[in-house]
């Protein structure tokens, strides 16, 4: 596992150095390297996807293990880098590397990420597979809910993020921080606080505290249609002072058997989840105008 010195010592020899634009801040604490990776009970062979690997820290780990690596990295000179590293030797068979924006249109996975994985997943006779990443802050919450709903082949998401997105994962009502990814996240897994991070396990320190975060894919989320939930969170916590009626239409809210005047923030994940179904069902009975 790489140290400090080495992370320095391979960044120098590439003539790079940290983006802070990109978010990269390294993390340097092997046992923390360790605890996310143990977190998501992975066997070996098993196929991970890995988001913003840097200099190949946590991949090179996850590839000792025996762990099958798709690596998305954005930074050029970092994907050089670990293609020169990682892409070649005896691990080489069990790594690919993906070159781009792991979002491209910031919603979506990549797709050459994606069929990286199945190809992955097909040599493994494998169906499912997990993401275990120290997350590039900027692409956490739209990855992790574009897993979550999109990719219900991912088993697991065990990732490093900021403490203040994992107060979002883990909140409950009533509070500011619950809405939309929270919501979505805890109706399809179940979400774990793993540990907290000071700046100083990084290298840059970041400005901000980290943690990690394990989500464990129900075996039965209590939602089939997790987009739609998710739409209509955006619908009502983009305007959460606002009551219910005056969002929805006090009309709309008359059969859903929740009262107008309570606020998003009021319901339960499981009412939001009835209540998306209700609005689903409603549009699609209603006639379109003349």
């Amino acid at each position: 596992m790489q140290t400090l010195a080495e992370i320095r010592a391979l960044l120098e020899g590439a003539g790079l150095s940290p983006r802070k634009a990109l978010g990269q801040n390294f993390l340097i604490d092997k046992n923390l390297v360790g605890k996310l990776i143990d977190a998501c009970v992975p066997a070996a062979g098993s196929v991970v996807l890995e988001v913003g690997p840097g200099t190949g820290t946590l991949t090179g780990e996850l590839l000792a293990r025996g762990l099958r690596v798709v690596a998305c990295e954005l930074d050029r000179g970092l994907a050089e880098l670990l293609r020169q590293t990682l892409g070649t030797g005896e691990h080489a068979g069990r790594f690919a590397l993906v070159e781009g924006d792991c979002l491209p249109d910031g919603r979506h996975v990549h797709p050459e990420a994606v069929a990286a994985v199945e190809r992955a997943l097909a040599d493994a006779g494998a169906e499912r597979f997990m993401l275990i990443a120290n997350l590039p802050y900027a692409a956490a919450t739209p990855l992790m809910l574009s897993l979550l709903i999109h990719h219900p082949r991912c088993v697991s998401l065990g990732v490093t993020i900021q403490k203040e997105v994992a107060g979002r994962l883990l909140a409950q009502p009533g509070t500011k921080e619950y809405g939309l990814l929270g919501i979505v996240a805890q109706a399809m897994a179940e979400v774990e606080l793993v540990a907290n991070l000071p700046p100083e396990c990084f290298w840059p320190r970041p400005d901000v505290t980290s943690a990690m975060v394990l989500l464990k894919r129900r075996e039965r989320p209590l939602t089939t249609d997790p987009a739609g939930l998710a739409g209509l969170c955006q619908r009502l916590f983009s305007q959460r002072r606002k009551q219910l009626g005056s969002i929805l239409g006090r009309g709309l809210m008359e059969g859903s058997g929740i009262d107008p005047i309570l606020r998003p923030e009021a319901l339960s994940v499981e009412q939001l989840i009835a209540l998306a179904a209700y609005v689903g069902r409603t549009s699609t009975s209603t006639p379109d105008a003349d």
